[in-house]
């Protein structure tokens, strides 16, 4: 059984491959789990390769979901992104990570994309 914090972050998921789709990203993989980390959604964006980390919170209490990414969780999705493209070999394609910021708070769950969020970070 899931905990109220897991059932949050898995309702956020989910809401976040919805506006994906409706944005026209195709879904690859959810949950993608490796020894090293975890990427919330791979995706294909035209001819990119998009990891997407989603960030959703219930209030402002702790600022906006967007700012949560923090340098660890950047470097740790680049290092899972890069074992992803070693895998599968598809090393020379385009890739790049975005984030799907969450905010619940209101009536209406608030929902942004933010594409290019940050850079390759393995140092």
């Amino acid at each position: 059984m899931f905990n109220k914090n897991q059932r949050f972050g898995i309702q956020g998921e989910s809401l976040a491959v919805r506006y994906l789709k409706s944005a026209g990203y195709h879904i690859i993989q959810t949950n993608y789990r490796t020894k090293i980390g975890e990427i919330d959604v791979i995706a294909k964006d035209a001819d990119t390769i998009v990891f997407v980390e989603v960030k959703a919170r219930s209030s402002a209490r702790f600022g906006s979901p967007k700012h949560a990414v923090t340098h660890r969780k950047m470097r740790t999705i680049s290092k899972v992104a890069l074992y992803y493209l070693k895998i599968t070999k598809q090393t020379r394609v385009r890739a790049r990570f975005d984030v799907v910021s969450i905010n619940t708070a209101g009536k209406m769950p608030e929902i942004e994309l933010v594409k290019n969020a940050f850079p390759l970070s393995y140092g």
